[in-house]
């Protein structure tokens, strides 16, 4: 059975609330997910798809229960081998262009490690949104039978 990995930066919590919304949503739908605050390398590469949800924090930087993790993937040069994943960020436009930074990031390394993006990147607005976990969800559910 495929499983969703569902890999979380946050600094506040949001992003794993946001998460762990995604999760019941998926489990609801008989769908198997996982949840990773603190990932290694390992987990990325047992991974069957890869969901990734983080919140961006400073100057569109990567939260720092991720940065590392990130970092340790960029070194390994670990391959996707077209792994499907998809990448929600949240942001606050207020910020200007580091809006969503470290979403963005993430998405160009996942597309740089060949992984295969089932859909654009989506970027949710704290500015026009109070609830993120609703937009987050419901694109989940336009998108999930690309990711298994």
């Amino acid at each position: 059975m495929s499983k969703v990995s569902i890999f979380v930066g946050t600094v506040y919590g949001n992003a794993q609330h946001v998460a762990e919304d995604v999760s019941s949503m998926l489990d609801n739908k008989g769908i198997a997910s996982e949840i990773f605050m603190d990932p290694s390398v390992d987990d990325f590469k047992q991974a069957t798809s890869v969901l990734m949800i983080s919140s961006t924090t400073g100057q569109g930087d990567i939260p720092p229960n991720l940065e590392f993790f990130m970092e340790d993937l960029k070194d390994a040069s670990v391959s996707m081998q077209s792994k499907p994943f998809a990448v929600a960020a949240l942001g606050d436009s207020s910020y200007g262009e580091s809006f969503c930074g470290a979403g963005v990031q993430i998405f160009e390394l996942l597309t740089a490690l060949q992984g295969n993006s089932v859909a654009d990147l989506l970027e949710v607005d704290a500015c026009e949104t109070l609830e993120p976990e609703v937009e987050v969800v419901a694109w989940v559910e336009d998108i999930v039978e690309k990711l298994l």
